[in-house]
């Protein structure tokens, strides 16, 4: 178990915690969610200016941005020879294009004669030529023509080549980092790869893929999916079914952090008098809007009867179990109550935020605005492909604008309700942080870990500790 200050960053939510659910599993836990990885970081306030200044977004997308691994696209974004994909962020642009050796290249997106973009959606393309004076390259980002070439005899094709970053794959997962040097891609995702090796997103496909603009910094945004216990009153509905302040929180090293929510339990804030376990998993359903006239509970592995002395994580992870083993084709008999219920919600540095386990999983990602108010956050669900079956091209970014609300994205189903509340918040939280007397945000020592571990790690980068000046 990491440090942790003994008068500080030691405090746990009364009840039942992470550690006890996951003896009580019924099935062995592995050890990514058993071992308690949180180390104390201080207590610090952050200053409101990182997310309101002009001249803060400046130096992040100056010393930050380039030196960091950014999640770009999907594999099936672009699963064939020439296909490529338009991934914009931070004020750069590039082309992800598939090459016919199966391999990835992310070149910068920008015509080398007047600056005009190359593309701006995503398509098939053996060459990209300018639609301004047709200007041409290869999608291996060689130089290949140009109109009145007479003309530019000052040019060599070697210095017409595409400016290029550099590109690396994880688990169906693409990044581009746009400067050479520092960690592989390996290193700065650890422990990461290691956890997801048992739930296996290369085997996954993109079936929703949301998109929405949101009036609030980047980092405003992320924040509020870096901690549970807003639950209690921004999330009313899920708490008789959500260990909001049970959650566990963790942090490794600089890049790595994660919040576990566990699910068919009853929040510490509800009363539990009269409360039996099949309340909780009737509840449940309720909220997923099986509570209809025309609601049919044959197949729904959430309607389940816990039997007696059952407790409702063990009966739902029971139907879980089997359901997705009919669904996908694989032996699910060894995978844990948690590993198929629960919000086991990972972070990577600095915007990359995917769910663990075996059910659809969710992924987060959110890139900055055109000004520190606002920012783009996207909401895709991953799908494992049944066994045998072809991996099928993902779905398109259904984008949102900052007027629409999640719930104009009806694949979302009840996860747009979700999101929709959060978005209650967040405008106003930027608005009061420009407003703000004291310029100070005050962080909890546990269920905030995760904030603070991203600010501290955001600031080494700032300040030169991490990137350039490194």
């Amino acid at each position: 178990m990491a440090e942790r200050d003994p008068e500080f960053g030691g405090a746990r939510s009364p009840g039942v915690s992470w550690v006890e659910l996951m003896e009580a599993d019924s099935r062995p836990a592995p050890d990514s969610l058993v071992e308690d990885h949180y180390e104390y970081l201080g207590s610090e306030p952050i200053p409101a200016e990182c997310y309101t200044s002009a001249e803060f977004a400046r130096l992040e997308q100056e010393r930050m941005w380039p030196y960091v691994w950014q999640f770009a696209a999907r594999e099936e974004d672009i699963p064939e020879a020439g296909d490529y994909t338009v991934f914009e962020n931070a004020g750069r642009s590039w082309i992800l294009s598939r090459q016919d050796d199966g391999s990835v290249r992310a070149f910068h997106n920008v015509c080398l004669h007047r600056g005009r973009k190359l593309r701006t959606e995503d398509g098939v393309a053996d060459k990209f030529v300018c639609p301004f004076h047709g200007f041409s390259w290869n999608k291996d980002g060689s130089f290949a023509s140009m109109p009145c070439s007479w003309d530019f005899k000052h040019l060599s094709h070697e210095e017409l080549r595409l400016p290029d970053a550099e590109v690396a794959r994880w688990a169906g997962y693409i990044f581009l980092r746009e400067e050479r040097g520092g960690p592989s891609l390996e290193e700065f995702l650890a422990p990461l790869p290691q956890h997801f090796a048992r739930w296996r997103h290369e085997e996954c496909a993109t079936v929703v893929w949301v998109g929405k603009e949101v009036a609030a910094n980047w980092k405003v945004t992320a924040e509020a999916f870096m901690e549970a216990w807003h639950t209690v009153i921004t999330h009313p509905q899920l708490l008789p079914f959500t260990g909001d302040c049970n959650s566990a929180y963790m942090n490794w090293g600089d890049n790595v952090n994660a919040n576990l929510v566990p699910f068919g339990v009853l929040s510490p804030h509800v009363d539990a008098e009269g409360k039996s376990e099949q309340w909780i998993v009737d509840e449940f359903i309720k909220y997923n809007g099986r509570s209809s006239d025309n609601y049919d509970p044959s197949g729904d592995p959430y309607a389940v009867d816990v039997p007696q002395g059952q407790t409702a994580r063990a009966a739902l992870g029971a139907a879980l179990r089997k359901t997705y083993a009919e669904q996908t084709g694989y032996d699910h008999e060894q995978a844990t109550d948690s590993e198929l219920l629960d919000a086991l919600v990972y972070n990577v540095f600095p915007n990359f935020g995917p769910w663990g386990g075996f059910m659809p999983n969710i992924v987060y990602r959110w890139r900055p605005g055109k000004t520190p108010d606002t920012c783009l956050m996207e909401v895709r669900v991953l799908a494992r492909v049944k066994q045998g079956e072809p991996m099928p091209r993902g779905v398109p970014m259904h984008y949102l604008t900052i007027d629409q609300p999640w719930t104009d994205a009806a694949e979302l189903g009840g996860l747009g309700d979700v999101l929709d509340q959060d978005m209650g918040n967040l405008p106003f939280v930027q608005e009061g942080l420009h407003c703000s007397k004291s310029g100070k945000v005050q962080l909890a020592n546990y269920q905030e870990i995760r904030i603070r571990q991203f600010h501290q790690t955001l600031m080494k980068y700032i300040d030169g500790s991490l990137g350039a000046k490194a």
